[in-house]
């Protein structure tokens, strides 16, 4: 392990949880569930598995500030800014020329910002096991067990078990579906051969390279040339002269789907959630017996049920770690003066961020980005 590292990107908008995710202050970096950020909470999950030291963060200059600030233990270093939002498979690549730098036997685990995990020793447990498969030379994702049609992730489909004897179940991956309609989310439930896609990755960085140089040689030509000036004075004036031609690109569909030796490691039980939408805080926050989740806000409710009602700017109620109640049915509320009312409402998405009121039908939670883009094309962008 003393050649494992951490790669957190931590440069996405988080649009889908506007109004609360806002271009100055994206969802990572906010306490969203709990009084840690979920940045924060990436971070302190890896605490006893990859020291500080090792873990590199991947943000814009316009985050970086308040990054540093939530996380002095990790090295300023560490801290590699890219000028600009250039894809998923341009961060992997620049942490991967930087760290082949520093250690040519690195194993690169690959954690968005924003996820929660609730069990952090089974995640320990599975990320170990992953570093054994990566260094036989696979590309190793974690799967999520799927616990409903949702479309609104990425599907990977599982063939055989490897044929290593690792101590971890390990499978081949067959394909990759990127958010799919119902019918066929539906249809890859049904089989029991899928997982979510959850946008972890463990591999070594000798590994992911060589993927780059096959199947994305434009990017890994301006990789190289970044590579090669790294840690000189001319890193920051080349890094700013090749970034910008950079061709936008996820890891997903510029490496992942036409690897080979790719491998998918089952992660059931990590009680795992991307947080990319308000309905996924139904799968985060416990419920009171109408299905009703009540966050920061003081509501009363007649003929409610599996609705939302988030506010803004309240501490959080006793007995929570990572934003989720220790006990079944606590009301996730505090009393600071405004009450919420809802009446024969099922269903249903509140969320008050003070300056914007967001409601919409839990279905639609997957559309509030369409809100974000118009508002950027108006005289509201503002609010954005």
């Amino acid at each position: 392990m003393e050649h494992t590292y951490a790669v957190i990107m931590a440069g996405g908008s988080g649009t889908r949880l506007w109004p609360v995710s806002r271009k100055k202050h994206p969802k990572h970096t906010l306490p969203f569930l709990a009084e840690r950020s979920l940045f924060q909470s990436t971070f302190d999950r890896l605490e006893g598995f990859i020291p500080f030291e090792r873990i590199l963060v991947v943000t814009t200059a316009a985050q970086a500030d308040e990054l540093m600030r939530q996380a002095p233990q990790i090295p300023a270093e560490n801290f590699l800014l890219e000028p600009a939002p250039r894809g998923t498979a341009s961060v992997v690549g620049l942490a991967a020329v930087v760290l082949q730098k520093r250690d040519p036997e690195a194993v690169m685990t690959v954690l968005p910002s924003d996820h929660f995990i609730r069990n952090r020793d089974l995640f320990h447990l599975i990320l170990r096991a992953a570093v054994d498969v990566a260094q036989k030379d696979y590309l190793v994702t974690l799967g999520i067990a799927p616990t409903n049609a949702a479309t609104g992730y990425g599907y990977i489909q599982r063939g055989e078990r490897l044929p290593e004897q690792f101590s971890y179940p390990a499978y081949r991956v067959l394909r990759f579906t990127e958010k799919p309609d119902e019918a066929k989310a539906n249809e890859m439930l049904a089989r029991g051969d899928h997982s979510w896609n959850s946008g972890m990755f463990v591999w070594r960085v000798e590994r992911i390279l060589e993927e780059f140089t096959r199947q994305m040689p434009a990017l890994k030509s301006g990789l190289d040339k970044i590579s090669t000036a790294w840690g000189t004075s001319s890193q920051e004036s080349v890094l700013q002269a090749i970034w910008p031609g950079l061709t936008p690109e996820t890891i997903d569909y510029g490496v992942m789907e036409r690897a080979g030796r790719v491998a998918v490691l089952p992660a059931e039980g990590l009680e795992w959630s991307d947080v990319g939408s308000w309905d996924s805080l139904f799968e985060v926050l416990t419920p009171d017996k109408d299905g009703n989740i009540v966050f920061g806000a003081q509501h009363m409710a007649l003929e409610t049920r599996n609705t939302l009602v988030y506010r803004v700017g309240a501490a959080l109620p006793e007995g929570h770690r990572d934003g989720v109640s220790s006990s079944k049915g606590a009301a996730h509320a505090t009393r600071d003066g405004k009450l919420v009312v809802t009446i024969g409402v099922s269903d249903f998405i509140i969320v008050d961020a003070g300056d914007v009121l967001l409601v919409c039908h839990k279905e639609q939670a997957q559309q509030v980005r369409k809100v974000v883009e118009s508002l950027k094309n108006s005289d509201k962008e503002h609010y954005t």
